[in-house]
């Protein structure tokens, strides 16, 4: 089993309690945006990390214990732990989203879906694209011990 992160590395805490209501419905997103999360794994169409992130984000609102399980596992805890050291996004990671929206946006102009739709769609895989390659691709310290 691995090792436990070091508290100072997981989001703080609420100030103000949750209502047992609301750390359960913070529960049923993290565990939707979890699903959807790893259909993305097998659907180009669906990106993965955001939905992980989310998954942890509302994870650390309802429960420790899914919160410890995603930020310790394999595929998923180097993406939350690059995110939360300045949002960083590794460029292997940047290729592959920017190869499968190429993909999806060629996919929708050879389809027969409506072109307004297929270039809406592609104008905003562009923007995400732009936002993407903007993000650091190594965290601040990582890269100051890289000069």
């Amino acid at each position: 089993m691995s090792s436990h992160r070091p508290p100072a590395s997981r989001p703080q805490a609420l100030a103000v309690p949750l209502s047992a209501l609301l750390r359960w419905v913070y529960l049923i997103l993290a565990l939707l945006f979890l699903l959807l999360g790893v259909i993305g794994i097998f659907m180009p169409v669906l990106p993965t990390t955001p939905f992980i992130l989310l998954s942890a984000w509302a994870a650390a609102r309802s429960s420790p214990r899914l919160l410890t399980w995603l930020e310790e596992h394999t595929a998923f805890g180097p993406m939350i732990r690059d995110w939360r050291r300045g949002g960083v996004v590794r460029r292997r990671s940047k290729w592959v989203a920017t190869l499968v929206m190429g993909a999806s946006g060629a996919y929708l102009l050879l389809s027969s879906h409506p072109r307004w739709a297929a270039w809406l769609a592609i104008t905003c895989m562009s923007a995400v694209a732009l936002w993407l390659w903007r993000r650091p691709e190594q965290p601040a310290d990582e890269a100051d011990n890289t000069v």
